[in-house]
């Protein structure tokens, strides 16, 4: 393939990214407006980070800051397109592998599209903010000027070579439930690295993490930080050492990138070539013959046989089950914790109402056909929060009664208690209506795209608005528990937070409900369109 031709093939790609972005907004001002706005907060986000990042300049422990901050985010990128939406159609190598493209322009036209988006331009910000911060000099400037786009090509890349390397496991059945694990992993990892950081901290501030510093500022893509810091410091050779070893890094990658591309592309996918087995269908026999009958029932069994079987809503299910107990367990393991901080799981447990349309993808429109009124929508909401209820009651109990016997607070267990409860109705209650008014696809294609392109601007916009607005409709339970928490007799007191928090909770869950399914009856339509795009 010749030059013009490469630059033709890269030029094709990046464009196909610009028209999947604008595509992805066609249709509805609603999602223009929330992209929009979404543009305007990432924007606003990197500029203040870029300029925290800058203000480091001349602190004596500015390098150690900014070399960590560089393998954070090459961390991030490493695990982040697997785990949280993407939704980036360019960036699937197994929807090319019937084209007759080389692998080797077919990197670098990847690698450019993959340049384009909310997310390089964040970490652009955050490589610019990181390299001002250590610049000195002529030689500084020089080294900054290289170890931007160094940084974020090695993020880009790492992430890519990744994803590619495992697209074939990751997509298939079997696959997505073994990547269960390695979330789990990451989780419990993220964990360890946070209360390891507070104990850094807590022996000596940044000194403590010079020894971490030391070693990292030798680890690409890091490395390209660490150049402009010893470039700086007029270091040169180090600052040689460390570009040579960015750029043969950076080299390694996209060699193993180009094989794993041709692996992919002239292999054939025998991961899914096995007939699963006919699963037994026991109906309502067993666990679930203590379900309701009717309508309800059967849509709490839906509900629940999604979190066993799909392996999207059991990733988000595992990951927000351990998540939820490890902070505040491991928080009391610390001596840091608190039992208040048991509410963490019934937050993360009650993100899951969020988006309950979308899971059904295409196969909504079944459930469709079954509501006609008002009424047939407040059933079939209230049938998915009872199922999501049924599992995230007895764990929010569970993991209070855990964090107090570590801590040993039995005084603050029946308000924490209480909170935790009355912030989980509060998110069934905000999450009904997200459901309502900012349903998105979750396709069933690509093991790394929880979001439809074009969605993800309105998926976050209703996680956290949502989860913000649960906030002030659980406030009167948090004004409630702080003055229990800070009256002459707590132990006693506490027990009126309790019962309060659980009729609030309720109030407002069967508030939420009430209010969104006159919408969702109203917008059925459009809610079909928007969870049927992936």
């Amino acid at each position: 393939m010749s030059a013009t031709a490469e630059a033709s093939l890269t030029s094709l790609f990046i464009r196909l990214k610009l028209s999947l972005m604008r595509n992805g907004l066609k249709g509805s001002s609603k999602r223009k407006a929330v992209w929009i706005i979404s543009l305007v907060i990432s924007l606003a986000f990197s500029a203040l980070a870029t300029l925290g990042l800058s203000l480091l300049h001349g602190h004596a422990h500015a390098g150690t800051v900014v070399v960590l901050m560089g393998a954070i985010l090459a961390l991030s990128w490493t695990v982040m397109p697997l785990l949280f939406p993407g939704g980036d159609e360019t960036l699937d190598p197994s929807r090319l592998v019937m084209l007759p493209l080389r692998p080797r322009p077919l990197v670098r036209a990847l690698l450019a599209s993959s340049l384009v988006g909310l997310g390089p331009l964040f970490t652009l910000c955050l490589a610019v903010g990181s390299v001002a911060a250590v610049t000195h000099g002529a030689a500084g400037v020089v080294a900054a000027v290289l170890g931007a786009p160094l940084l974020l090509l090695g993020c880009v890349a790492l992430a890519r070579a990744v994803a590619t390397a495992n697209v074939r496991l990751l997509t298939s059945r079997k696959g997505r439930d073994l990547a269960l694990l390695s979330g789990l992993l990451i989780a419990i990892g993220a964990q360890l690295a946070n209360f390891a950081g507070q104990r850094l901290f807590q022996a000596g501030g940044l000194s403590a993490l010079e020894p971490v510093e030391a070693v990292v500022r030798w680890l690409p893509p890091a490395t390209a930080v660490g150049m402009v810091d010893s470039a700086s410091r007029g270091a040169y050779a180090e600052a040689a050492a460390q570009l040579a070893l960015t750029l043969a890094a950076l080299g390694l990658l996209l060699w193993f990138w180009e094989r794993s591309l041709t692996g992919l592309m002239v292999t054939p996918d025998g991961s899914t070539l096995a007939a699963a087995k006919p699963e037994k269908d026991r109906g309502t026999s067993g666990a679930w013959s203590f379900l309701p009958g009717g309508r309800t029932g059967a849509a709490m069994q839906r509900t629940l046989r999604y979190v066993v079987r799909d392996p999207k809503t059991k990733s988000a299910w595992v990951s927000a089950l351990a998540i939820g107990a490890i902070v505040p367990v491991f928080n009391a393991l610390q001596g840091t914790g608190s039992v208040y901080l048991a509410c963490f799981g019934a937050g993360m447990l009650g993100v899951q109402m969020y988006n309950q349309f979308g899971q059904d993808t295409s196969a909504f429109w079944m459930v469709a056909q079954t509501i006609s009124s008002p009424r047939d929508a407040y059933v079939e909401l209230r049938a998915r929060a009872g199922a999501l209820a049924l599992v995230t009651v007895p764990y929010t109990v569970l993991v209070t009664v855990v964090t107090a016997a570590l801590v040993g607070d039995w005084a603050q267990f029946p308000a924490a208690l209480g909170l935790g409860l009355g912030l989980l109705g509060a998110m069934l209650c905000t999450g009904a209506l997200a459901s309502a008014h900012f349903p998105y696809s979750i396709p069933t294609e690509g093991a790394f795209k929880n979001v439809a392109p074009g969605q993800a601007g309105l998926a976050w916009l209703g996680i956290f608005g949502g989860m913000l607005t649960s906030a002030v409709v659980s406030a009167p339970v948090i004004a409630l528990a702080i003055w229990v928490s800070l009256s002459d007799t707590p132990g006693t007191l506490a027990w009126l937070t309790l019962p309060a928090g659980i009729a609030w909770g309720t109030l407002a869950a069967w508030t939420g409900l009430r209010l969104a399914s006159p919408t969702v009856s109203r917008k059925l339509p459009e809610i079909l369109t928007a969870v049927s795009k992936g």
